[in-house]
Formats: C-alpha cells, sequence, structure tokens
C-alpha cells in the first residue's frame, strides 16, 4: 500500500475514532449492566413476583385484565398490553393520561393473569436500570439524542473499517498476534490495541451497525406509519372519532386465526403509534427464537372486531426487529451474554488504548515540531 494511501487511511482512523470515542466508552459501559439487566433486577429486588398458585389455575380473560389495569389506574387508559414469555400467569401493562402520550411518560406494571392484581414493575418506571438504559439510548435528549448517537455510531463503523485496513500491511511485517514485549510501552501498546481490535472485529461491526439501527428507531416507526400504515387505513380517514371500544376479550383468537402458526407479542391499542385511531393491532410473532422477533401487526377494528388487514413488514421493521436483541447479545441465553459482556470489556480497552496512543504520540512530535519552528 502506497505510503500516501496509509496516511490517508490513518487520518480517517484516528479522527473518526476520536470524535466517536468519549460516546462509545460511555455507551460500552452503559451497556455492560444493560446486558444483564434481568438479573440485574432480580438481584435488587425490582422484579416482581406472583404468588403461588395450583397449577390448573384458571387466567382472566383480556378483557378483565384490562378492567382491573384500568382499575389500578384510574383516569388512565390502556396503551399497550402482553404477556410475559417466560411466566404465562404474568401480563404486562403499559398506560398513561393519553393514548399518544410518548414512552417516557407511561406507566408499566404487572398483572397476575389469575386474579387480575397489579404488581409494580420499579425498573420500568425509575431506579438505576432505567437511568442506565435512557443513557444508553437517548442520553436523556429524546430524538435529538438518538440520532447523535447514530452518527458517533457511523464514525465508529467507519473507524473499525479504517483500523482494519491499515493493520493489513502491519501483518505482512509482523505475525498474527505479535505483542513485541522488547519495544517501548508504546509500541508494545500500539500491539495491543490492534490484536484486540482485530479480534473485536466481527462483534464490533454487529454492535455498531445494530446501535445505529436501534437509534434510528424512532425514525423508522414514523416511516411505517406514513408508509404501511397510512395505506392500510385510509378507508378510515374520514371516519368520526370512536365513541366506544368493543371488549378485546377475543382480540387473539381473532389475530390467531389470520396469522396461523404465530403468537402474540402485544396488543397496541387505539390511538397509540402502533396502531390508528378505530383499531385494536394485534402484533404476531414466530415461534422460533429467530423469528419470534420478527412482528406482523393485524389490525381488528376496535367496534365490530373485523380484521381489516394483516400488514406486511417492511425491510426496514425486520432490521429494526433483528438488531434491537443482537445489540445486547439477547439471543443465546447467559452464555451469549457472558461473550457479549467479555467482548465489550475489550472493546472498551480498544477505545482507551486509541486515546493513549493518541495522547502519546502528540507528545512525541511536539518536541520535533518545536525544534523545526526554532531552526526556521
Amino acid at each position: 500500500m502506497k505510503s500516501k494511501t496509509i496516511r490517508r487511511w490513518a487520518f480517517i482512523h484516528t479522527w473518526t475514532s476520536l470524535i466517536c470515542t468519549v460516546f462509545l466508552l460511555m455507551l460500552a459501559l452503559t451497556g455492560l449492566p444493560l446486558i444483564f439487566s434481568h438479573e440485574i433486577d432480580h438481584l435488587l429486588g425490582n422484579a416482581p413476583e406472583l404468588r403461588e398458585m395450583p397449577a390448573d389455575t384458571p387466567q382472566l380473560n383480556l378483557q378483565q385484565l384490562v378492567d382491573a389495569a384500568q382499575q389500578h389506574r384510574p383516569g388512565e387508559v390502556m396503551q399497550y398490553f402482553g404477556y410475559d414469555d417466560e411466566d404465562p400467569n404474568a401480563a404486562f401493562a403499559i398506560m398513561a393520561k393519553t393514548a399518544g402520550t410518548e414512552p417516557n411518560s407511561s406507566h408499566t406494571f404487572m398483572l397476575d393473569a389469575r386474579t387480575g392484581e397489579a404488581l409494580e414493575t420499579p425498573s420500568a418506571n425509575g431506579g438505576l436500570m432505567l437511568f442506565i438504559l435512557r443513557l444508553h439510548v437517548d442520553m436523556f435528549a429524546g430524538l435529538p439524542g438518538k440520532l447523535l448517537l447514530a452518527f458517533m455510531g457511523l464514525l465508529f463503523v467507519v473507524a473499525i473499517v479504517s483500523g482494519t485496513v491499515l493493520y493489513l500491511p502491519f501483518m505482512r511485517r509482523l505475525n498474527f498476534g505479535t505483542v513485541r514485549q522488547d519495544k517501548s510501552t508504546r509500541l508494545r501498546w500500539l500491539d495491543l490495541h490492534n490484536l484486540i481490535g482485530v479480534v473485536t472485529l466481527t462483534w464490533a461491526l454487529v454492535v455498531g451497525v445494530t446501535g445505529v439501527i436501534s437509534a434510528c428507531a424512532d425514525l423508522l416507526i414514523a416511516a411505517w406509519r406514513n408508509d404501511a400504515l397510512t395505506a392500510l387505513i385510509e378507508p378510515y380517514r374520514d371516519a368520526p372519532p370512536l365513541t366506544h371500544l368493543a371488549p378485546a376479550t377475543r382480540l387473539l383468537d381473532i389475530a390467531a386465526e389470520v396469522a396461523p402458526g404465530m403468537k402474540p407479542d402485544f396488543i397496541a391499542f387505539p390511538g397509540t403509534r402502533f396502531s390508528s385511531e378505530h383499531h385494536y393491532s394485534v402484533f404476531m410473532k414466530g415461534g422460533t427464537h429467530l423469528t419470534s422477533h420478527l412482528l406482523t401487526p393485524v389490525l381488528i377494528d376496535a367496534t365490530t372486531l373485523k380484521v381489516t388487514a394483516v400488514a406486511e413488514r417492511p425491510w426496514y421493521m425486520d432490521a429494526m426487529g433483528m438488531s434491537q436483541p443482537l445489540h445486547f447479545g439477547d439471543y443465546g441465553g447467559m452464555p451469549m451474554k457472558i461473550l457479549w459482556a467479555a467482548l465489550d470489556v475489550l472493546t472498551i480497552i480498544v477505545l482507551g488504548s486509541g486515546v493513549y496512543l493518541w495522547v502519546v504520540r502528540r507528545k512525541a512530535a511536539k518536541p520535533v515540531l518545536e525544534t523545526a519552528e526554532a531552526s526556521a
């Protein structure tokens, strides 16, 4: 590779890395506990537990659970409802003053599907883990914060690619994995920086790309609403406002009839951003661990309970659905979480060593520059 090309790639790698490093360090540090968020919630006692009851205890129907939720939060409306994958007797309700209330102002709690008893979930409405999640997702700045982090993610991807290009000629001079112990501290850290960077290359690209997609989730959802959803609800454009909702009792059965082989993930009630003013949207998912993150919405008229559409998923919604669990290593249970955590720590070392190498190089170049200026 020609020296001019190397200098160009080195410039790109240096400045894309430096610009995004502070943000990437914050994301790596906050991402580490988020990998184990479920385990930390249980450890801190923030995970509600259902009462022990006979295994054959029947469950309340969906409308009875909705009524129980509204009794628990009088004056609020149901936004979303879903069952827990790990415990079929646990259901989650999200409520707010209005159906269109933004997510960070909503209230999430658990319902015992057998009794309708409401149990608060502190970690979903405040506390340490939610603070870390908000810092990781948008830095408490909403959409502008998400877009800034998406841009930093793009710079991170460019830094990875440029670093790989620079490492290729380096590998021709030294055996892979060589750390020159007999050289200066700076060269030893350079070798470690390059080695760890190559080892974590694929993982870093995956996490970087999925992080960018996740950070753009609000834009993707808005595009879905303006494109696919708007077309499906066009017949309701001039319909008068709803005066009453049909009981939600049979929503899951109705959705299962038109989406065989799938199971429900959550229900979006009328007026929310995943539905329309005149529909229940039952989001159905596949039965495998992979397809369980690919959601198909079934639109059900909120007055007549007739299915009006089974929406096809646009590719960008599939990308969003797949990226979010992959970003946190939530596909392969505890072994994958441990692997994700180890790679996260290695990435922190790469980021920190990159800053160190830049500082040391700047210090080494300063006396040379001063000498050159003095002799000029």
